[in-house]
């Protein structure tokens, strides 16, 4: 069973042919990095506008690579939520038409579950099953999610059990990269530089927590080290570092560091050790609270060298006695391949959705 994923959450349009929900026959992927990198952050009116260019051209790439036709899929399946409002209805909008015209299946599919069956398809396309019941963290440049995954005949149930309650982790990184004054997207760029610094150098104090123990928050983070940045009298070195970024379109890990202190290295990577130790902190904790039998780390986040090397480090010890696993880079970020296998149990169950479906940026799991 063919199904063509679509997914336009944000500034990524992305379009992938799955069969069966574990062999990804294409995956193409547009990015909008050129866009966005002048503003440092993504501005949702111009995210919207590249999806309509982006559109019909990606789609008809994962068709043309998958080696298929419309008359080969089983079902459309598209991201209905959470996300970018404008970047969601143009997705949806086009699903909606493919499924009229080819009188295919519609299904729309939550974004954060597509993040959690990144894990599953990648285990499934090395022939190796996740271990289930599962905890499954999701850390991205919009959300940091746990959640207790259970699978009984092929359908799976989300128990929610921490979450954000301000900045995403991905957040964290791409703001704090800003703020020193690196290009967009800045969690790449901090995740290269943090191995030239000491992560024990400053000392980042975690987030006590009122009511849930499992939630996270950075906003908290993020405001010491302005006030790190404004204390050590950084301007001049951050302004060299913009100055950088708007002569190069891409610049290499030499450049930023020929214009990055040791003092700032050090800020970096104890910046990100407090991230993620943090994530490590609420997700071994949760995992506690609950039967679990492997591990979860998905979303962009889970691209972190550092993040993985800790956690694949914990794997199997005493305090995280199960399996833990990450997607590969490619099906971290955000892609289309996961939300076609997020369909599949969908399909499978015949739980289809009509042309009324709407977006909801803020739909929950």
């Amino acid at each position: 069973m063919l199904i063509l994923g679509i997914e336009t959450s944000c500034d990524e349009t992305a379009a992938a042919v799955v069969r069966s929900g574990e062999q990804v026959l294409s995956s193409v992927v547009a990015s909008q990095f050129a866009t966005h990198g002048r503003y440092g952050g993504v501005v949702p009116e111009l995210a919207s506008r590249e999806h309509l260019r982006a559109i019909v051209p990606v789609v008809r790439q994962a068709i043309e690579e998958a080696g298929a036709g419309y008359a080969q899929l089983s079902a459309v399946a598209v991201t209905c939520g959470p996300g970018l409002a404008g970047s969601l209805l143009v997705g949806v909008c086009y699903a909606k038409a493919v499924s009229l015209a080819r009188a295919l299946p519609l299904i729309g599919v939550n974004h954060i579950e597509g993040h959690v069956h990144s894990v599953v398809l990648e285990r499934k396309q090395n022939g190796e099953q996740v271990e289930f019941p599962s905890l499954a963290l999701v850390a991205s440049g919009g959300h940091t999610h746990m959640f207790h995954v259970q699978r009984q005949d092929g359908q799976y149930r989300y128990e929610l059990l921490g979450r954000t309650r301000d900045d995403a982790a991905g957040e964290a990184f791409d703001k704090v990269a800003k703020l020193l004054g690196f290009s967009y997207p800045g969690g790449p760029v901090i995740d290269q530089l943090a191995s030239h610094g000491n992560p024990k150098a400053v000392r980042f104090s975690p987030p006590r927590m009122k009511g849930n123990e499992l939630d996270f928050s950075f906003s908290g983070l993020k405001t010491a080290v302005l006030r790190h940045v404004r204390a050590a009298g950084m301007e001049a070195e951050i302004e060299r570092r913009r100055a950088l970024g708007r002569s190069t379109a891409r610049p290499t890990r030499q450049q930023w560091l020929e214009v990055t202190p040791p003092a700032t290295l050090h800020l970096i990577a104890s910046f990100q050790q407090t991230v993620v130790e943090e994530l490590i902190r609420r997700a071994t904790r949760a995992a506690e609270s609950r039967e679990v039998y492997s591990l979860m780390v998905s979303g962009g986040v889970a691209c972190n060298s550092r993040l993985r090397e800790r956690f694949l480090g914990l794997a199997g010890s005493e305090a995280a006695p199960y399996p833990v696993y990450f997607p590969s880079p490619r099906l971290a970020t955000d892609n289309a391949a996961m939300i076609a296998a997020a369909a599949y149990p969908r399909f499978v169950a015949g739980r289809f959705s009509d042309l009324s479906l709407e977006v909801d940026p803020s739909l929950s799991l």
